[in-house]
């Protein structure tokens, strides 16, 4: 077996990991990546970049059907799974090209294979093993399902066997009303699908504001999404035509296929990882606010962490911003660690949900309901959201003579707008510091200073 020896080695070449690397060897270390499919993980090639190309073709057929309310003669001829494959598979391959070279152009050794910890710092993968100076766990997650649920690829599938489909489906269930579960609901029933969501939560997006689930749930009846919320799944069967679901207070349905979208799960087992000083709990890997797990010198980053407080959100851009927290912590760098309520967070549905900060019950838990306010700015009243023909609004959350402790908007593209959000919740702005800015008309952004303006006492374009 051969030997080699780096400064750092990574196992695992998705977002967290591949991020780990590239920034590592910016800092002019020797890396050594190990991936067992391809480096750009679950996010590039099964999840985040595929999805939204899916969602994007939705977006066209609906501008197709609807174009005479602008004006425009078109006529929508159905949706061809091929084209539409072709379409997405070219965004992930170009994507991927790109980042092949990246990691080729900062000297990164990328070892093809199955890694797993053999050493403290050492992972074998094949007949080779490497041993770094210091390592980052970036193994990633996997589809979950629940006891007793099979997935057969076919009738029951989750999210990678949906991307591949080669068929709209006529009907479908979606089990999950979580963010993978409300796209890909948003996405089939754009492409012709009578689609219905089993939820056991109250709402739809249920981790989001109160307020953006009730949004949602609102457009998506006005679509024809179909949503039953509190409702516990019991089993299902496969019948002639697809799969029967059956809920726990006895009620059927019937569908062509049933989508599994009941969460991720940590990529851990068999490892090695316990073996070797690595704690982990529940198959997630436990670290502190520098990434660093119980086993010394060896980090973790990504879908497959846990920071213990329930906290972490399995985001592509979460995995980013620990890798490159992770190069320079062990490059002795300054680090400022990571505030997870801090980061934006999207589901692309149709209309999109969009959060940054506290949701109004955690801002309430943590300062008193007496101690927040609140306001809503509804885009009906904006320039460019009558213009796109969409619906919504803006909520913001804050301390009485305080900061913006959270905001959330609902509305088609609005995930274009968090990034501004990010800034107003992490610089812990005043709500009349926000004010005295100036956005730019016709725009969506101007929702958010209308909102702040509302917070400041000098509403502009608002009833009232």
């Amino acid at each position: 077996m051969a030997e080699n020896r780096c400064d750092l080695v990574v196992l695992g070449g998705g977002s967290g990991g591949y991020a780990a690397a590239l920034r590592a060897a910016e800092l002019g270390k020797s890396v050594v990546l190990v991936e067992k499919d391809k480096v750009g993980g679950t996010c590039l090639h099964r999840g985040c970049i595929p999805t939204k190309a899916l969602l994007h073709a939705g977006e066209a057929a609906d501008l197709a059907r609807e174009s005479a309310a602008l004006g425009v003669k078109t006529t929508f001829e159905g949706i061809d799974m091929p084209g539409v494959h072709k379409y997405k598979d070219s965004v992930v391959a170009k994507n991927y090209k790109g980042l092949t070279g990246l990691i080729k152009g900062r000297g990164i050794q990328t070892v093809e294979g199955e890694g797993r910890l053999t050493g403290p710092r050492t992972v074998q993968a094949g007949a080779d093993a490497y041993t770094g100076t210091n390592l980052v766990l970036a193994t990633g997650s996997h589809s979950r399902t629940l006891p007793g649920l099979d997935l057969d690829g076919d009738r029951v599938i989750a999210s990678e066997h949906a991307l591949q489909l080669d068929r709209v489906p006529a009907t479908a269930i979606v089990l999950g009303g979580g963010v993978i579960g409300c796209e890909f609901a948003s996405a089939w029933t754009s492409f012709g699908s009578k689609v219905t969501i089993v939820e056991a939560l109250p709402h739809l997006v249920p981790l989001e504001d109160g307020f953006s689930s009730k949004l949602l749930e609102r457009e998506f009846r006005r679509r024809g999404i179909g949503f039953k919320l509190g409702a516990r799944f019991e089993r299902a069967e496969p019948t002639r035509e697809g799969v029967r679901v059956h809920l726990a207070n006895g009620e059927r349905m019937d569908a062509e296929l049933l989508l599994v979208a009941v969460g991720r799960g940590p990529s851990s087992a068999g490892l090695g990882y316990e073996a070797h000083g690595v704690r982990v709990e529940h198959g997630f890997v436990t670290v502190d606010e520098y990434c660093r797990t119980s086993a010394g010198d060896v980090y973790a980053v990504g879908d497959l962490v846990s920071t213990g407080d329930g906290a972490h959100p399995q985001l592509a851009h979460v995995g980013f911003a620990e890798g490159i927290l992770v190069a320079e912590h062990l490059a002795g760098l300054p680090v400022v660690p990571i505030d997870y309520l801090g980061v934006p967070r999207i589901t692309y549905s149709q209309p999109e949900v969009a959060s940054v900060g506290c949701t109004q019950a955690q801002a309430a838990a943590r300062y008193g309901q007496d101690h927040i306010t609140t306001v809503t700015y509804d885009l009906s009243g904006n320039g460019r959201s009558a213009i796109l023909r969409t619906r919504g609004a803006v909520k913001v959350i804050a301390a009485k003579d305080g900061p913006v402790l959270g905001i959330h908007i609902v509305g088609d593209r609005v995930g274009e707008l968090i990034a501004e959000a990010q800034l107003i919740y992490n610089w812990e702005a005043l709500p009349a510091e926000v004010a005295r800015l100036v956005h730019p008309h016709p725009s969506q952004s101007e929702a958010i200073g209308e909102a702040h303006l509302l917070l400041a006492g000098k509403p502009l374009h608002v009833h009232g």
